[in-house]
């Protein structure tokens, strides 16, 4: 009987992971895309400066503070578009919301009442979230 090499071997979720990455692409490019467009707007109807500047990270800096409870993050990280890694912390944010409910990082402690260590063989190794977000109680800073 024949060996297989290893390029004959697929991991069951290679596909997943492909998904994910699609997923993580689009919401990057769906979020940097239209900033980056409100920045020229706004620099052709008032010219260069802050306005136009500020303007360009407006657009990530909403959909950090949005997303970033979903993603075990606080919102006020957002703020870090206006010193530089604000874009590697949203890539960060986008590649753990994209595979929600399931999450495959350890909750914060405020969180680890609302999740349960999934049993799904599809989603092994993961924490999955038992209770929908409702209300502010998932936008807790403490």
């Amino acid at each position: 009987m024949p060996a297989e090499g290893p390029a004959a071997r697929v991991s069951p979720d290679r596909g997943a992971r492909r998904v994910r990455v699609v997923r993580t692409v689009a919401l990057l490019v769906g979020v940097v895309v239209p900033s980056l467009i409100l920045r020229e707007l706004i620099e052709a109807w008032f010219g260069s400066g802050p306005l136009a500047d500020f303007s360009a990270v407006a657009v990530p800096m909403t959909a950090t503070a949005w997303l970033a409870p979903y993603a075990s993050y606080r919102r006020r990280d957002a703020l870090l578009w206006l010193v530089g890694p604000g874009i590697y912390v949203f890539a960060v944010i986008a590649w753990r919301v994209t595979l929600a409910p399931y999450r495959d990082w350890s909750p914060r402690p405020e969180e680890r009442a609302r999740m349960r260590w999934s049993r799904d063989p599809e989603h092994a190794g993961t924490w999955y979230l038992t209770e929908p977000v409702s209300g502010t109680g998932h936008t807790s800073s403490r």
